[in-house]
């Protein structure tokens, strides 16, 4: 369960960073979108971890 967990929150995560970028006119295939989507995905794995953990 907890790996399903990690890889949902780094999913959602990476999807809503890469979103980002596009708030100020971004391309969707950016450079700063790739690298808003990586930073979103470890966030989203941290986040994840912690919940599984139950903080």
């Amino acid at each position: 369960m907890e790996k399903k967990t990690i890889m949902l929150g780094m999913v959602v995560g990476s999807s809503v960073g890469s979103f980002v970028p596009m708030l100020w006119g971004a391309d969707i295939l950016s450079f700063s979108s790739i690298i808003f989507a990586a930073i979103g995905g470890l966030f989203g794995i941290w986040g994840a971890y912690k919940l599984a953990q139950g903080f």
